[in-house]
């Protein structure tokens, strides 16, 4: 992989720009002289928004040429200097795409004049002809390999994918997954794969197996039927020392762990492997015995930190609770102090919690900690007497207050604090940018029926509740409704979905034909009747309890809970801890209308630091703005808005002598316009 050849040329040859994962650009033809006259160089349209679409790639840039991927993932090879396309890929053939996907970024590798473009598309990781866009033949069988296999147990009706690109050292392709987040699920084991073949060169079991290390954290047959524990914010790796870095997920199911008694190794882990062989060297466990869906968003971020006059190599990982750990990346010690708290255990049947939990005390959290009457939005006096009788009601705690029949209230929620897009680094200055949430969430428990006559509607609540809620609304865009499905998908394509799963569902393939027909046929007609031979015991994975929903707490508007500000932009010193800057991020159109101004924005996407002093970053849901900050100061220099919002990663990059930034406005997130489009901004001639 000639990644230094590719930046030494002003590209931005990989996910994030390096796999160093600093989002940093040494670039400064666009400074903060002149950032305010920048303007749209061009503009891609993919053609494929749609209702509740989203588009989060963040483009690659090699040799002039931009690849990108629209919201239906087919994948474009463009003139990074004008837009223009050179060639198209569609890996659904002529079928038509199967729905939406989350596609982050892509692998490039090249060895002489060979050049090629890695993607997973559902089960399946391609390798392309970076100039033609046709699949390499002789990579796996046709230009693909099968991701459910060399799993170590039959995956062929699970959910098993890649959304966000892993790392390439030497001649092997090192990556994480996707998969279901309830059971059955895959397990998220790391993989690495040969470059030229796709034939498997290692894996690194994070469901450790009998005789591995962490193996007693788990039920002795745990390896057999609990799944995920995967990677899927990307990974982060240190060509120098061969060292790449995997930051981990829960396991499935996320919320409740009665069949998972004991720490879980290597769940909520950043694990540091040799990317030689796939070995561990170390690890740090964030959350033992996760049931807050306490995943670790994204890949960590390699940085440099003076200590007592020496620099020390280091990894910095963010979390959704809105801490930032440290770590040396050859030892695992942390860089700053952190204690071991004791936490409340659980009062639901069956579950055991671990009685310590792990926070760090420096740098403080980027997102508030704790959701006390004091916080409840006075946006309206009608919102907050709304919002104050149901907080009346609910559990409320510091971190680690277990899930809970009567509702517990989760804060930062379970999108973080800290998102997939991750924190940007600068070498120059030491500092560390993180976009943040705070929203409070809503997770509460529900018994699942046991025993008795099953029927269609009790065999849903069950099987599908969880996600798409009891009244079939789901929480879209993240979870779709069912409500008027038939008049989307035909019967086929549900059934392919039930059985096969797709992103973060599970394949229902093991259960019976009968009760798989009694759902599809409640789903898409109404039909309920009692459903003859309906198993009525719990297996391994049919528990007891599941989640009553994802359930964002909103005012009776829509708008949050809590008070502003609702997203954050943070600029921390790593050197010593300490923050630079700390603004509101974004604002709600509607409000700003009504004279509220700086609410901040939910946001999802990350920011690119450069030489010429700017931050840029898209990311606010509402806004659908592109901004430059001033990164020394946090001071908006510049902004443009766009169609949608742009929930991706910006790059930036040089052609022709000329400096562009790009950036991918998707949108799509909680109800908000969807788009397709890449815009392309520079200074005018």
């Amino acid at each position: 992989m000639l990644l230094a050849a590719c930046a030494g040329a002003q590209d931005w040859p990989a996910y994030h720009g390096s796999y160093a994962n600093t989002k940093y650009s040494p670039l400064k033809q666009i400074d903060t002289s002149n950032v305010g006259r920048l303007k749209l160089a061009w503009k891609f349209d993919t053609g494929d928004a749609g209702k509740d679409s989203e588009m989060q790639c963040n483009p690659l840039v090699a040799h002039g040429v931009m690849y990108v991927s629209s919201p239906l993932l087919r994948i474009y090879a463009l003139d990074a200097a004008t837009g223009k396309q050179i060639w198209r890929f569609d890996p659904h053939g002529k079928a038509p795409a199967p729905g939406k996907y989350r596609h982050r970024g892509f692998n490039y590798w090249e060895s002489g004049e060979e050049r090629r473009l890695y993607f997973a598309s559902g089960p399946y990781l391609y390798a392309l002809n970076a100039k033609t866009g046709v699949p390499v033949e002789s990579f796996g069988s046709g230009g693909r390999i099968d991701l459910r296999e060399n799993l170590g147990r039959d995956a062929s009706n699970l959910s098993v994918s890649v959304s966000t690109p892993g790392v390439i050292y030497k001649d092997m392709l090192i990556l994480g997954s996707i998969v279901s987040e309830a059971l059955p699920a895959a397990p998220g084991h790391i993989r690495a794969f040969d470059v030229r073949t796709g034939k498997l060169r290692w894996i690194f079991h994070t469901i450790p197996q009998p005789g591995e290390y962490g193996y007693k954290t788990w039920p002795k047959d745990g390896y057999e039927y609990l799944g995920a524990a995967n990677s899927w914010g990307g990974l982060t790796l240190d060509e120098k020392r061969g060292l790449v870095f995997a930051p981990t997920g829960s396991t499935a199911f996320d919320f409740y762990g009665a069949n998972r008694h004991g720490d879980n190794l290597f769940a909520n882990c950043l694990i540091a492997l040799n990317a030689e062989t796939g070995k561990r060297v170390w690890h740090f466990q964030f959350v033992r015995h996760d049931v807050w869906d306490r995943d670790l968003p994204t890949a960590p971020t390699l940085v440099t930190i003076r200590r007592g006059g020496k620099s020390i190599d280091a990894v910095a990982q963010i979390t959704k609770s809105g801490h930032i750990w440290v770590f040396d990346r050859e030892t695992g010690k942390s860089l700053f102090p952190f204690k071991e708290v004791s936490v409340p255990q659980s009062d639901v049947d069956g579950e055991l919690l671990s009685k310590k939990q792990v926070l760090p005390l420096k740098p403080e959290p980027f997102a508030r900690q704790d959701f006390t009457e004091g916080l409840i939005t006075d946006r309206t006096p009608e919102a907050h007497k709304d919002v104050l009788e149901r907080f009346r009601t609910l559990r409320n705690g510091p971190q680690f207050t277990p899930p809970s029949l009567q509702g517990t209230i989760i804060f930062p929620g379970l999108d973080g604090g800290g998102e997939w897009g991750g924190a940007a680094w600068d070498p120059e200055t030491g500092m560390f940018y993180v976009n943040a949430n705070e929203m409070t969430w809503v997770l509460r428990l529900v018994q699942r029926k046991q025993g008795g006559p099953q029927t269609a509607k009790s065999l849903y609540n069950r099987n599908c509740a969880t996600c798409h809620r009891e009244d079939m609304k789901g929480a879209p865009p993240e979870f779709p409704a069912l409500t008027a499905i038939a008049e989307r998908r035909t019967e086929a394509q549900v059934r392919e979905i039930t059985q096969k799963g797709r992103g973060r569902m599970p394949g229902f393939a093991h259960l019976q034909q009968p009760v798989q027909d009694a759902i599809i046929a409640y789903v898409m007609k109404g039909e309920d009747q009692e459903v003859a031979g309906a198993p009525t015991a719990p297996s391994k994975i049919d528990l007891r309890y599941r989640l009553d929903g994802y359930i964002r707490f909103t005012d009776p508007d829509g708008y949050p809970a809590i008070k502003p500000p609702w997203g954050t932009l943070n600029a921390i010193n790593l050197n010593t801890g300490e923050y630079a800057w700390k603004i509101p991020f974004g604002e709600i159109p509607q409000l700003v209308a009504k004279g509220l101004k700086d609410t901040g924005s939910e946001n999802y996407g990350g920011s690119v630091v450069t030489a010429g002093g700017l931050l840029f970053i898209a990311a606010t849901n509402s806004d659908k703005k592109m901004h430059a900050f001033d990164k020394r100061t946090g001071k908006l220099l510049w902004e443009y808005t766009m169609d949608a919002a742009g929930n991706a990663t910006p790059a930036t990059f040089i052609v022709n002598g000329k400096q562009y930034v790009v950036i991918g406005a998707g949108g799509g997130k909680w109800g908000n316009a969807s788009g397709g489009s890449y815009y392309a901004f520079a200074l005018p001639e």
